[in-house]
């Protein structure tokens, strides 16, 4: 069976901060990112590609490039809430928190960006519940 999939459309485009970034990781078509439940140190910000958020069956979003992913792991220091896996050949761009840090201090609009991000998806989450 074929996982569920909605679509999330977040404004914020992360690209232009780190296009030009040569520590990255490359994903084959089926591969996973992270795990449900794994330790959430690192954040990632999508070069290129496409990547579904999961949870089971159900897909949460399908982020592409200049979206991000694994955001709320390195903020509040907990286990991933879901798992990512790509859908077509990725690139990604880890961000650890001292990077993340380093980002905050020296363009504190990330912050707010990524915040904005966070936001949407909660919202879009707590419409799924009440519907």
């Amino acid at each position: 069976m074929a996982p569920m999939q909605r679509r999330i459309t977040v404004s914020e485009d992360f690209s232009g901060l780190f296009d030009k970034d040569t520590n990255a990781v490359a994903l084959a078509p089926g591969e996973t990112l992270f795990q449900k439940g794994d330790p959430g140190h690192t954040m990632y910000v999508v070069k290129s590609g496409e990547l579904q958020i999961l949870d089971g069956n159900h897909v949460h979003e399908t982020v592409t490039a200049g979206g991000i992913l694994g955001e709320m792991a390195l903020v509040d220091g907990a286990a991933r809430s879901a798992t990512v896996r790509a859908l077509v050949p990725s690139v990604v761009v880890p961000i650890d928190e001292r990077r993340f840090l380093f980002m905050v201090q020296q363009t504190p609009f990330f912050a707010l960006r990524v915040m904005r991000v966070m936001s949407a998806r909660l919202r879009a989450m707590n419409e799924r519940v009440r519907t």
